[in-house]
């Protein structure tokens, strides 16, 4: 831990040891603990400016030394007075909280030091989880995804392990409460987003949950319980703009609000806190706290913000320059380191992947060869299989081949045999011919003799028959001379051969088939078709509305696991601004028209 000392020499001896005497400090920021020693006379703003240069902090404007009194009230602590003069608790060491006491109209224009914005970041990504700014459920994920990108930097899958997001705090309990999402399921979404978020850097991530948390209604408000003069409960807002009074159980949605630039002189009384506005014809108004002892602290912070209002509307000062040309410069350079960071990680993720490739291609020539040996092994174990198989078959030509010899030499013999047995058939087929031959002189010889006696006989027979027809003829003469003539009518039949053709057909008629084709190309204007589609887009959207949709999706995806009894009274107005189209900046837009006249009326008639 740091350490430090504020110490002033008294003038006497006497008060010498008393001066000198040191009491120890405690300064606890939103991420670390300081610890100094003061002396009896060391001033409040001494003390705040041993912790600003310990962090090294400029921006000192925002910040204070916050405690608790003994009687349990919350004081900031004053730097015109003493430290040990001030009501502070008498404890060893001194306890201090080190925070925002004054909030920025607009983070990304006012935070200048990285410091600055990291201090801001952690206070309110705090005061968000304990629900002491509103915040819907669906920008809740949102906000902790750049709240883990803030943390650990780009997503990575190889070094993330489920669990580690829902250990840590990150969401509102009351948004847990009111859907039926367990831990992991809410990590899940969150995850998504988170992983959305690759190369911005922590400080980038920081701001971008800063803009959005200064979109939020309660963001840099600081509340107090007050009546008007007819009585009444109402809340009073002081912040960056201005003073917003608010009903009693509704923090979210100002009735009225009154800017600094309208409010001339502020004062109190015991309870009794009058304003003065600038409008010569508006007469002033007053309000009454609950407590007196809160009017002080009500003044001081409307007097803070009303000074940074003011200053914020002037040109900026040299130191204010000085600080955004070094922070510009700073900038420059981390970003050329950011630049330069990424491109040895770009060549160290290629040195990578190259060495994986190379490692892969060295396993797959290793499994080659491994493959290669293995198929070699079994190739000499085959060749001595071959080898075997070989003398097992030279053994078998041998004995073939003195089987084909002696097959051989048999084949000689019956061959002779053959030739033998060839050599008694031609001469049994030429003794077969002879007798043939034989057989045939003898048929020829005897068929020409029964043919000679066939004729007499022929010869024989018809002169047989003709004597026998000579004697019918006779007879038939006799027998026709005794009766009386009769003619007999002698029918012949002479054959009629037809000849028949072939005829053959001959058409000159041919068939063709008609191609019929539907053109179904038009001509219409082609230069149309070929127009080209307008190729840019929209360069981008603005910011805050992809934001609204990526919002809007988020909700209708949870609203299903919604149970609307743990909704609470904060969930149930934001959802009826949110239907009626009301936003923080729509709200201040119709709350602030009219005269101040006019809205200090309406104030006396809440």
């Amino acid at each position: 831990m740091p350490f430090g000392s504020l110490k002033r020499g008294g003038a006497s001896t006497a008060t010498k040891s008393k001066q000198s005497k040191a009491y120890p400090i405690r300064i606890t920021t939103m991420d670390a603990e300081l610890e100094f020693n003061i002396g009896v006379k060391s001033t409040g703003k001494e003390l705040y400016e041993l912790v600003c240069r310990t962090i090294g902090l400029r921006e000192t404007w925002y910040f204070g030394l916050q405690f608790v009194t003994p009687k349990g009230h919350l004081a900031w602590l004053k730097f015109d007075k003493k430290v040990l003069d001030q009501d502070i608790p008498k404890e060893s060491p001194l306890p201090f909280l080190f925070l925002a006491k004054f909030f920025p109209e607009d983070v990304s224009e006012e935070l200048i030091q990285e410091i600055t914005q990291h201090l801001f970041f952690l206070q309110v990504k705090q005061s968000i989880v304990n629900g002491d700014i509103y915040c819907p459920p669906e920008a809740s994920v949102l906000l902790a995804s750049y709240a883990i990108q803030a943390k650990y930097g780009d997503y990575d899958e190889s070094s993330y392990r489920p669990g580690m997001l829902s250990n840590e705090e990150l969401l509102p309990q009351r948004v847990m409460d009111q859907y039926q999402l367990t831990p992991e399921m809410w990590e899940d979404r969150i995850k998504v987003w988170y992983a959305d978020h690759k190369g911005m850097t922590r400080d980038e991530a920081e701001m971008e949950y800063l803009k959005i948390a200064q979109d939020l209604e309660m963001y840099g408000v600081n509340y107090f319980q007050i009546k008007n003069k007819r009585d009444t409960d109402l809340c009073l807002g002081v912040d960056a703009l201005g003073l917003n009074i608010y009903e009693r159980d509704n923090r979210l949605t100002p009735k009225i609000t009154f800017p600094w630039s309208e409010i001339k002189n502020i004062s109190f009384k015991d309870k009794k806190f009058t304003i003065k506005t600038m409008e010569k014809k508006a007469p002033g108004f007053e309000f009454f706290a609950n407590k007196p002892r809160v009017n002080k602290l009500v003044l001081e912070l409307c007097v803070g913000n009303h000074e940074l209002f003011m200053r914020r509307r002037k040109p900026d000062s040299i130191e204010i320059q000085q600080m955004k040309a070094q922070a510009k410069e700073e900038k420059g350079r981390k970003q050329v380191e950011r630049d330069k960071l990424a491109r040895e990680k770009e060549l160290k993720e290629e040195a990578v992947k190259e060495k994986e490739e190379l490692q892969r291609k060295l396993n797959h020539l290793q499994d080659e060869l491994r493959l290669g040996q293995d198929a070699l092994r079994r190739s000499e174990e085959t060749a001595e299989l071959l080898h075997e198989k070989a003398r097992i078959a030279e053994e078998e030509a041998m004995l073939l081949n003195q089987k084909s010899s002696e097959a051989e030499a048999e084949v000689q013999r019956m061959k002779i045999s053959a030739m033998k047995i060839e050599e008694e058939k031609l001469l049994m087929e030429q003794r077969a011919h002879d007798a043939e031959m034989l057989a045939a002189r003898i048929v020829e010889d005897s068929e020409r003799n029964f043919h000679y006696r066939y004729q007499e006989h022929e010869m024989l027979k018809d002169e047989l028959i003709k004597a026998k027809y000579a004697e019918s003829a006779a007879k038939e003469k006799l027998s026709l001379l005794s009766q009386s003539s009769q003619m007999s009518s002698l029918y012949s039949y002479n054959p009629l051969v037809s000849e028949l053709t072939d005829l053959g057909l001959d058409s000159d008629l041919v068939s063709t088939d008609t191609e019929v084709t539907c053109d179904l190309t038009t001509n219409g204007d082609m230069d149309q078709l070929s127009r080209e589609i307008e190729k840019e887009r929209v360069e981008y959207m603005e910011k805050s509305k992809h934001l609204q949709e990526q919002l809007r999706e988020l909700k209708s995806e949870i609203e299903v696991l919604k149970v609307e009894e743990k909704q609470t009274q904060m969930d149930q107005i934001h959802e009826e601004n949110s239907q009626k189209g009301e936003t923080k900046f729509t709200t201040l837009k119709k709350i602030r028209g009219g005269t101040t006249k006019s809205r200090v009326a309406f104030f006396e008639e809440l």
